[in-house]
């Protein structure tokens, strides 16, 4: 492996956005270490495809215990791109429906474990490399304007606070940090109906993340490399 090649950890990948975007890093050359829950998904299949320049990784995202163990396995590499691609949907409810359990659910999947992942792995970050995390344009407050989704709407509006706190604490690190909004895809999340194929929107994610190298500061960004309101 040359020592110039770029490096990318993919927290999120077995299928999807998460499975696109691994694949098409590796495509552009990069060496893309990914993530999956389960042995037997189709990221496997595409690490075979790439002759070692996909590696695949277990990685249950909603455990520190796993998380940790992920950068132990790790120590030692350089990163020039992590990014973290988290999200589940449990259904068009109005809040006041919403079970306990499934707010719960929802928001350590969607919320809390992106940014524990972030806290846990970004030492990995090489000085000058980007730190990333898959939102939605959903997660906007000020386009909030149509109803429906709203436990999911809640959960990437808490996303993309708590990435502001955590831009904010680590002002200083040099890192690149973006929230990207990929648009509306037809995956197992967005629906059959979407009007966007991850094969169409990812190459332009990796155009905007390729572009942002080096920036200062949180953004949040669409695949056109757009500002997304907060």
């Amino acid at each position: 492996m040359s020592s110039s090649a770029r490096r990318a950890l993919v927290l999120g990948a077995s299928r999807g956005l998460g499975l696109v975007l691994a694949d098409e890093l590796a495509r552009r050359g990069w060496h893309v270490t990914a993530t999956a829950r389960q042995e037997g998904s189709e990221l496997e299949a595409r690490a075979d495809a790439w002759d070692g320049r996909l590696k695949v990784e277990s990685l249950e995202m909603t455990s520190p215990e796993q998380l940790a163990a992920l950068r132990g396995r790790l120590e030692g590499c350089r990163l020039d791109l992590l990014f973290v691609n988290a999200a589940i949907d449990r259904g068009n409810l109005s809040i006041d429906e919403v079970p306990t359990d499934m707010f719960t659910e929802v928001m350590i999947t969607n919320t809390l474990s992106p940014l524990r992942a972030l806290e846990t792995l970004r030492g990995l970050v090489a000085p000058g490399g980007t730190v990333a995390v898959m939102s939605s344009e959903q997660g906007s407050i000020s386009r909030n304007t149509e109803d429906g989704y709203e436990l999911y709407k809640a959960s990437k509006a808490a996303l993309n606070q708590l990435m502001r706190s955590y831009a904010t604490r680590h002002a200083d690190d040099g890192h690149t940090k973006l929230l990207i909004d990929p648009g509306h895809n037809r995956t197992r999340l967005g629906g059959a109906d979407a009007p966007l194929l991850p094969q169409e929107s990812i190459p332009a994610v990796v155009d905007v993340l390729e572009a942002q190298v080096g920036a200062p500061g949180l953004q949040f960004l669409d695949r056109h490399g757009e500002t997304v309101p907060w």
